[in-house]
């Protein structure tokens, strides 16, 4: 790719509050379509970029008596919002 074809391309912003919420809403779920191994790329994903851009600040399983690592109930958890995504992500709700 040259320059010329670098500078035309369109450029894109996603909201990172958007991204926490899908992810929150994807991994809360208990159906048996979302599977152990999608919800650990979910988290893999949703960790990376929430460190990337200094928002990470830990997360909660959805039921403690089901949270044994590696489970499909240690992957049924939320991610806590930080400061700066709040007021983003209260208004997708």
């Amino acid at each position: 790719m040259n320059n010329k074809q670098r500078d035309i391309m369109p450029k894109k912003t996603f909201s990172v509050a958007k991204l926490l919420k899908r992810a929150n809403v994807l991994l809360a779920k208990t159906e048996d379509h979302i599977t152990l191994s999608k919800k650990r790329q979910m988290c893999s994903i949703i960790e990376e970029v929430l460190h990337e851009t200094g928002n990470y600040h830990g997360f909660g399983f959805c039921s403690n008596d089901d949270s044994d690592t590696g489970t499909l109930g240690y992957y049924t958890r939320y991610y806590y919002i930080s400061e700066c995504l709040r007021e983003n992500y209260k208004k997708l709700e």
